[in-house]
């Protein structure tokens, strides 16, 4: 009798973490339905991820379907769990990475935000509710948590203040999930992951952090002033109170961070767990400034980073850094990888794509 697989729906497979998380999910087992609009990726690193995959040819298209198209999209929707829902191969489970991301852009485009993010949730939401589908991992952020003066680890219980449209967005998106929690009639298994800053890329290179347009994370902004691409790096603020005076974050490798969300999937599967309602940060609990930050990726690549200091910027913090002590007690999970192997990762992955753009096109 052949194994039971588990379908997984994971929307935003293509972007940055998504893409690093299918390769962890395909590596343990999980048949992926994949959704993307592509808005900003690219169905290359669908079939990077694959190759990268340990599955032989054969199972590669059974185990990983790619459908383009958008949360927003009912009828869509409806298609694709008709499609997977019969006595053998139903969508167990849904991982919602689809969403707009970018903290600045948000101040700017508003109402894109809340009708890609909230909207295109809620749609979701709906469609699986009517399929019987409530196993639900959400993408969300440590930009809810707003201001932190007090340079303390962050926990999952501190006060929740996000001052920009993006984090606001998540905020809302969290309560509509603590709501239907608190049905009596409903099954909701969720647990929602609070990233604070991932970096680094797959130890292959093949995929990496290659958003469209100019990158808003620190990480993408090295690689290009190493890359010769952007004259110099802009640091926002000397005269934050840490001890070089620039801001200090949680920086972590996007490989544990895939890693964290196979636990939370098969915490919230298995229906044996006390709680059926998790949320965790996800850092590494250790804080690193941005000249440090940059100190290490000049060692440990061998490159030169030149950088001037800027006025600070409206809605930035001194200091972002999680405590993980729940996400390493609820789903056993430890981040594994260094900042040293981030900025190895980071650079390594950013040098084979842009060789690949070139030989494209040459």
């Amino acid at each position: 009798m052949e194994k039971f697989i588990k379908n997984i729906l994971v929307t935003g497979g293509a972007g940055f973490i998504g893409s690093h998380t299918l390769i962890t999910l395909l590596e343990n087992g999980y048949r992926l339905i994949i959704l993307d609009s592509l808005v900003n990726s690219s169905e290359t690193v669908i079939k990077r991820v694959l190759n990268l995959s340990n599955l032989h040819d054969k199972k590669r298209e059974s185990m990983a379907i790619f459908i383009k198209g958008d949360v927003r999209d009912q009828k869509l929707l409806i298609n694709i769990f008709e499609t997977y829902t019969n006595s053998l191969q139903s969508i167990v489970a849904v991982v919602h990475f689809a969403g707009l991301k970018s903290v600045f852009e948000s101040t700017k485009f508003p109402l894109q935000y809340w009708d890609s993010n909230v909207s295109g949730t809620i749609n979701l939401l709906k469609i699986m509710e009517r399929f019987n589908c409530l196993n639900f991992v959400f993408s969300s952020s440590a930009t809810i948590y707003g201001t932190n003066n007090k340079n303390l680890l962050i926990k999952e219980n501190d006060v929740i203040n996000p001052i920009n449209p993006y984090g606001q967005t998540k905020d809302v998106i969290e309560r509509i999930l603590n709501n239907l929690i608190s049905e009596k009639n409903k099954k909701w298994s969720i647990a929602i992951l609070r990233y604070f800053n991932p970096t680094g890329a797959h130890k292959s290179g093949l995929i990496g952090e290659n958003s469209k347009g100019f990158p808003n994370n620190l990480m993408p902004i090295i690689n290009k002033v190493a890359f010769r691409e952007i004259k110099e790096l802009e640091i926002f603020g000397n005269d934050w109170n840490t001890p070089d005076g620039t801001g200090v974050r949680d920086y972590i490798h996007v490989m544990d961070l895939a890693e964290g969300h196979l636990l939370a999937l098969e915490y919230i599967l298995d229906k044996n767990n006390k709680s059926n309602f998790i949320k965790l940060n996800l850092g590494t609990g250790t804080g690193t400034s941005v000249l440090e930050l940059v100190d290490t990726f000049s060692r440990v690549n061998d490159v030169e980073i030149p950088y001037k200091f800027s006025a600070r910027r409206d809605g930035d913090v001194s200091y972002s850094v999680a405590d993980i002590s729940q996400a390493k007690s609820k789903i056993n999970w430890n981040p594994k990888r260094n900042l040293k192997e981030m900025c190895r990762d980071s650079w390594n992955s950013y040098k084979k794509q842009k060789d690949y753009k070139f030989r494209k096109l040459h």
